[in-house]
């Protein structure tokens, strides 16, 4: 049983450049005529994932109204950055001329990760700026990985960013050698230009390591004059970690599920089919 009301799920293989990527596409019941495409990037801390660490968000985002194109994207210490960018960047082309297929000629499209999906998915934004293609209406940040100092008071609450913990192996791993370490689309918190990114939301919990930089993010965000809609959810929910296990009816139950599944719908409900102003909340 199905735990929530998917009308199709299936594995795809998508053209990003020379190469395809894999992918998994979610259709929800609650999807709207040229409903959003949303390419969903799982968490994993740049070593670790697939298609199923990213069924629990992909089907909360398809409940919510949206198309689902959830990528398995290349992770581990051979990929360091900007890699799996790269990658990410031709697949988000070769979505904007699939998404009439997907959903409708006017669907607009919109990237969301959580954890270093997060951060991936924040520097797609910054690239579409940047590019100038205007292929991109919105950003989902759920939870990011954006500040490899990992200097926050909510990762030491956790009793993160000492020793070898998953998230500091796994910068090391993303950023490896590279001299462009610090460059914003490596490390979104680095950048000092955040005017002209697509409207934002931010999300994170009260126990969520990524807390603070996620917070901090989007304040700056917010300076900048970026439509940013932010969310703190009500712990215990054991993000990021409980984010990336297979759903089940009782977890999709929980508080933070609940919770994030409506901040999801209610963004989403804004965005308008693509070459159209922007929704204002009611």
């Amino acid at each position: 049983m199905d735990a929530l009301p998917l009308t199709s799920c299936h594995d795809d293989l998508l053209p990003a450049g020379d190469g395809v990527v894999p992918v998994r596409v979610y259709k929800g019941a609650a999807r709207r005529k040229d409903a959003p495409v949303v390419m969903h990037l799982h968490g994993g801390a740049f070593t670790e994932g697939g298609l199923d660490s990213g069924e629990l968000v992909s089907r909360l985002l398809a409940d919510a109204g949206a198309v689902v194109v959830d990528v398995d994207y290349p992770t581990g210490q051979e990929y360091v950055f900007p890699t799996a960018l790269k990658t990410l960047d031709a697949l988000l082309a070769g979505l904007h001329k699939a998404r009439t297929r997907l959903s409708g000629k006017g669907a607009p499209l919109v990237v969301a990760g959580e954890e270093a999906g997060g951060n991936l998915a924040a520097a797609l934004a910054l690239m579409a700026r940047d590019q100038g293609h205007r292929k991109l209406s919105g950003q989902i940040l759920i939870g990011p990985m954006l500040n490899p100092c990992m200097g926050t008071a909510s990762l030491r609450q956790a009793d993160a960013g000492y020793g070898e913990c998953r998230w500091m192996h796994g910068w090391r791993a993303y950023l490896g050698e590279c001299e462009d370490g610090d460059h914003p689309y490596a490390a979104p918190a680095n950048t000092g230009r955040l005017a002209g990114l697509v409207p934002a939301l931010v999300v994170s919990a009260d126990d969520d390591p990524m807390r603070d930089e996620a917070l901090a993010y989007a304040r700056a965000m917010k300076r900048a004059g970026v439509d940013v809609q932010q969310a703190l959810i009500a712990g215990p929910s054991g993000w990021p970690c409980s984010l990336m296990k297979l759903p089940s009816l009782s977890a999709l139950q929980l508080p933070w599920a609940s919770a994030l599944r409506q901040k999801l719908a209610d963004f989403l409900s804004l965005i308008p089919p693509a070459g159209k102003p922007r929704l204002q909340p009611a």
